[in-house]
């Protein structure tokens, strides 16, 4: 991971940390969003790894009433805990530590007591979101789905029941607007 990523990833963590404790799921999803932009640039599982893990915590914080979750601030100690450690990996530079941190953050959100199944769900479609946006911004499916560690047919699945295929984003300008853009340019 580049050193400005890294940066930009120690400060997803501590702001990851203060919408973990005011329960700010709008936060976390926003944070998690914004690493979108470095997997699409650096296609690197690391930053697939946070961008699950926030969604799935922002998606923990929706349904926490409903889920009754009586262990709560114990659980968002260990998660800030493991993220505090991830940030002193990435500012000594220690990458493998960093991902041996990510993966036990995982670890403990997927075994929270009593929601394996839950969490199991939010994990798988957390997956799927996240392939449509790195598909939205040009990743192709089959790297997209190589990349979350999901098949392509989830994706596919996935893709059929939203409006990802209506997104056009290489929409090209019909030729009046092409034919005005160039007699601007090269007036």
């Amino acid at each position: 991971m580049p050193e400005k990523e890294d940066e930009h990833t120690i400060e997803v963590l501590k702001l990851a940390k203060q919408a973990l404790i005011s329960n700010d799921s709008l936060k976390l999803k926003d944070l998690s969003n914004q690493k979108i932009h470095a997997v699409c640039c650096l296609q690197d599982i690391e930053s697939i790894t946070i961008t699950l893990l926030l969604y799935t915590l922002s998606k923990l914080i929706e349904r926490k009433e409903d889920l009754k979750i009586k262990s709560w601030d114990e659980f968002v100690k260990k998660i800030n805990s493991l993220f505090d450690l991830s940030i002193s990996a990435l500012e000594q530079n220690n990458h493998q530590k960093y991902r041996q941190y990510m993966l036990k953050t995982k670890i403990v959100i997927s075994s929270f007591v009593n929601l394996k199944e839950y969490i199991k769900e939010v994990l798988q479609k957390a997956s799927v979101n996240k392939a449509s946006k790195l598909y939205e911004h040009g990743i192709s499916i089959g790297q997209t789905a190589q990349l979350l560690g999901i098949s392509q047919w989830e994706f596919l699945e996935y893709a059929g029941q939203t409006n990802i295929p209506n997104t056009y984003l290489n929409d090209t300008l019909n030729i009046k607007k092409r034919a005005q853009m160039a007699l601007e340019f090269f007036s």
